[in-house]
C-alpha cells in the first residue's frame, strides 16, 4: 500500500483516481502530477515502483498544500474572518450558510434538524 502525504492511497485503482484520495487533490492536479512525473496515467497504483511512488511524493511535497497544513491554513482563514468581524465571519460563527444562500426554507444542512418551537394550543 502506498503512503503519500500522510494518506495510504488504494492500491487496485488508477493513478490518477487514487490521488484524489489526498485532501487538496482534484482531478486537475492529479493528472498535472502525473504528466510532470511521467506516468501513464492507465496504470494502477500496485503497478508502481518504489521509485515512482518517491518521485509523485516529492512532486506533491513540492508544488502543493495538502492535508493537514491545507486544513489549518483554511481554518486559519476562517478564524481570521471571525475574528475580523466581517458578515463571514458572523456567518460562520451563527453556524448560517455563508454565500448568501436563503434561510428562510432550506439551509438545514448548515443550521442541523429543524427544532420544534412552541406553536399555538387549540
Amino acid at each position: 500500500m502506498a503512503r503519500i502525504a500522510g494518506v495510504n492511497i488504494p492500491t487496485n485503482k488508477r493513478v490518477i483516481i487514487a490521488l484524489q484520495y489526498i485532501h487538496g487533490i482534484g482531478p486537475k492536479h492529479a493528472a498535472d502530477i502525473v504528466t510532470k512525473t511521467g506516468i501513464d496515467p492507465a496504470r494502477r497504483v500496485n503497478e508502481l515502483s518504489d521509485a515512482e511512488v518517491l518521485q509523485i511524493r516529492e512532486a506533491i511535497d513540492r508544488d502543493y498544500v495538502v492535508e493537514g497544513d491545507l486544513r489549518r491554513e483554511v481554518a486559519m482563514n476562517i478564524k481570521r474572518l471571525m475574528d475580523l468581524g466581517s458578515y463571514r465571519g458572523l456567518r460562520h460563527r451563527r453556524g448560517l450558510p455563508v454565500r448568501g444562500q436563503r434561510t428562510h426554507t432550506n439551509a438545514r444542512t448548515r443550521k442541523g434538524p429543524a427544532k420544534p418551537i412552541a406553536g399555538k394550543k387549540k
